[in-house]
């Protein structure tokens, strides 16, 4: 069996996942004794030896949706959405130009082509705009968007609020960046497990850790709860053409 729980997982919260996995496995009785942190991403996720993974709102209606259940949706609290929503902050140079628009044929660095956050957001949010980012650079991840705007190679970035929430929180190169804009909330990035699985019992498990961690470890995960967000609400999504 595999667990994994990648996406907000970095130096700083490590211990804090491996704390809540923990008490899921003990909860449920059996997984894994570790959470996998070096399988891919789409291995992980398309593996019939799923146990409890976080995907990402886009890989789970274009790909994974149908193959896979959905167990529930973090509730990170963030402020002006629906539990278990979230948006992207669209990121420029402190000092550059102020509003989106400006930015129409300037170099957008985007962290994927399967992300919600980093490339179907600022792309639908450019598009109620009237326009659509067309320079383009692709970094590989929210934090290499957001060097990328600091060092030059782009102009804008869209990040996903909690990933910069953290990037705040860690790192001094959020003083040379400045939020001007934020998408609209979408649902959030969903916890997955295989058909096979029973997926009420996982939601419960994962409920119930949450409790159990204690505030410090809430704290570092910025974790209010998990909610179930039907499968409808991320298939409704926009996906905008590919770059």
């Amino acid at each position: 069996m595999i667990a994994s729980l990648g996406m907000y997982d970095r130096a700083e919260t490590a211990a804090a996942n491996d704390a809540l996995w923990d008490r899921v496995r003990q909860n449920l009785g059996y997984g894994p004794a570790a959470l996998d942190r070096s399988t891919a991403f789409w291995d992980i996720w398309q593996s019939p030896d799923l146990l409890l993974s976080q995907t990402c709102g886009m890989p789970y209606r274009t790909r994974l949706h149908g193959h896979v259940q959905l167990v529930g949706t973090p509730d990170y609290g963030l402020p002006d959405t629906a539990p278990g929503y979230y948006y992207s902050v669209l990121l420029a140079r402190v000092g550059d130009d102020g509003d989106v628009p400006a930015y129409r044929n300037r170099t957008l660095a985007y962290n994927g082509a399967t992300s919600q956050s980093g490339w179907a957001a600022p792309q639908t949010h450019a598009r109620g705009l009237g326009f659509r980012f067309e320079r383009l650079f692709c970094s590989g991840g929210h934090r290499a968007s957001a060097v990328a705007v600091i060092e030059g190679d782009a102009d804008i970035a869209a990040l996903d609020a909690l990933s910069w929430l953290m990037i705040c929180e860690y790192e001094d190169l959020a003083s040379k960046l400045m939020v001007i804009d934020k998408t609209a909330p979408t649902p959030g990035l969903p916890l997955i497990t295989a058909n096979s699985r029973d997926a009420g019992a996982i939601l419960a498990a994962v409920r119930a850790a949450v409790g159990e961690i204690g505030a410090v470890h809430r704290k570092t995960l910025h974790l209010k709860d998990v909610v179930s967000i039907p499968a409808e609400a991320y298939l409704a999504v926009a996906t905008p053409a590919a770059p």
